[in-house]
């Protein structure tokens, strides 16, 4: 295997420098994984000689997502190659059989020294490589104990190699520790091509898979799947999930369009502002940003004149999904303003923008995907920041811009 390396090696470093213009391009054709939730967040499919690093916390399905898709790909591919650390093949069996996919034809194998690994790759020549996790798998060479930072590092550096010489996609499976980021060195995250975050609650139906690191597509994409008792199905439209038990005209909901890469979802905000029992008001946030919040209660008391200071706070975005985009300010704001208030917004009304400290509503971008997206939901009334673009073509929708928060709520507010 050095050997191999090495010679790869010499051969790039004859060639000297090259011109990038000079550098033929490669026509790379993706592996179709099944589900067009995950090929989309990997950047249109699995590239061949790639290495993905999954990582989420137990028992979220990274081992039934991975199952699932391994399936698939023996049905349309040659050999797919499932390598378990953590179960036995029997237990593995039991799984596929509860989904239906008992008779995929996926090789399975519960093995965790890298060296048998590694010979039955190069011997096999599989297709797509599944290896579930790299916690488990140890070197004979380090003395150390599986999951150790040698014997990761040691472990998925031989993985790197064989998937970059071979050609042969392979998929990591990850831990992840008590403070939500991978088990093991920094440096697997870097050495990798593609690093996922499969996210959600436990107790809810939805999981959100998520590219943080992604070498052939985008970073900010989003795949949204539902848990059900078969396995996981993938959502195509989240929005139409998120806001499917919407409370209507209920003080202090309001729906927000936020962007996750190129796709917009709407999402419910939830607000509740109640007088605080305590001399020190809560403030409790979930699925958005606790520091944002506190900026945009500053606003309103400053800006707007709101007396929120003796005032409980609590914010939601419904459904268990996390959104960070400065986008939701205005949706928060206003959801604030129509609890503390006692009055709800405008039925049928999306809420999008950005705000500023001064009060100001800011623009934000792909605010005409967000305005179609509306349309397509059935919504009949947009809040949206002044000078945003062009909206006149929207001429079925009713498109209010604002400059102000304050002048936001006199118009948002029943």
């Amino acid at each position: 295997m050095d050997k191999g390396g090495t010679d790869r090696g010499h051969s790039e470093i004859s060639q000297g420098p090259l011109s990038l213009s000079n550098v033929e391009a490669l026509d790379v054709k993706r592996l179709d994984l099944g589900f067009h939730e995950l090929n989309r967040v990997l950047g249109g499919g699995l590239v061949p000689g790639s290495v993905v690093l999954l990582a989420g916390d137990p028992g979220i399905g990274k081992s039934t997502l991975l199952l699932q898709a391994a399936s698939y790909a023996a049905r349309k591919l040659s050999e797919v190659l499932y390598i378990s650390g953590e179960e036995s093949a029997q237990q593995i069996k039991l799984r596929s059989a509860r989904m239906g996919e008992a008779d995929s034809g996926v090789l399975v194998w519960a093995e965790t020294r890298i060296e048998l690994v590694e010979k039955e790759i190069r011997n096999s020549h599989p297709s797509l490589v599944i290896i579930d996790s790299i916690q488990t798998t140890f070197t004979s060479e380090i003395s150390s104990s599986p999951g150790s930072v040698s014997q990761i590092k040691e472990s998925a550096a031989s993985l790197l190699q064989l998937a970059k010489s071979l050609q042969i996609p392979i998929i990591i499976v990850g831990h992840i520790t008590k403070d939500g980021n991978i088990a093991g060195p920094r440096v697997l995250e870097h050495m990798v091509d593609v690093v996922l975050y499969f996210e959600g609650e436990r107790y809810q139906q939805f999981r959100l898979l998520r590219a943080i690191k992604n070498r052939f597509g985008s970073t900010f994409e989003l795949g949204v799947f539902e848990m059900k008792p078969e396995g996981l199905v993938e959502v195509m439209n989240p929005s139409q999930f998120f806001l499917a038990e919407r409370p209507l005209a209920v003080p202090g909901s309001v729906v927000a369009a936020c962007m996750e890469g190129t796709r917009p979802i709407f999402v419910e905000i939830q607000a509740l502002v109640s007088k605080s029992s305590f001399g020190q008001p809560r403030r409790m946030t979930a699925g958005t940003d606790y520091n944002r919040v506190n900026l945009l209660i500053a606003v309103l008391e400053k800006r707007v004149g709101l007396s929120l200071s003796y005032q409980d706070v609590y914010v939601n975005i419904v459904g268990g999904i996390k959104i960070q985009e400065p986008a939701l300010d205005l949706s928060i704001a206003v959801a604030l303003a129509s609890s503390y208030k006692n009055r709800p917004s405008l039925p049928e009304l999306v809420v999008m923008g950005e705000v500023g400290l001064t009060g100001e509503v800011r623009s934000i971008p792909y605010l005409e995907k967000r305005i179609q997206e509306a349309k397509k939901l059935g919504f009949t009334k947009c809040l949206v920041p002044k000078r945003g673009g062009n909206l006149e073509k929207f001429k079925d929708l009713e498109i209010i811009e604002v400059s102000s928060v304050g002048e936001a709520l006199e118009i948002a507010l029943l």
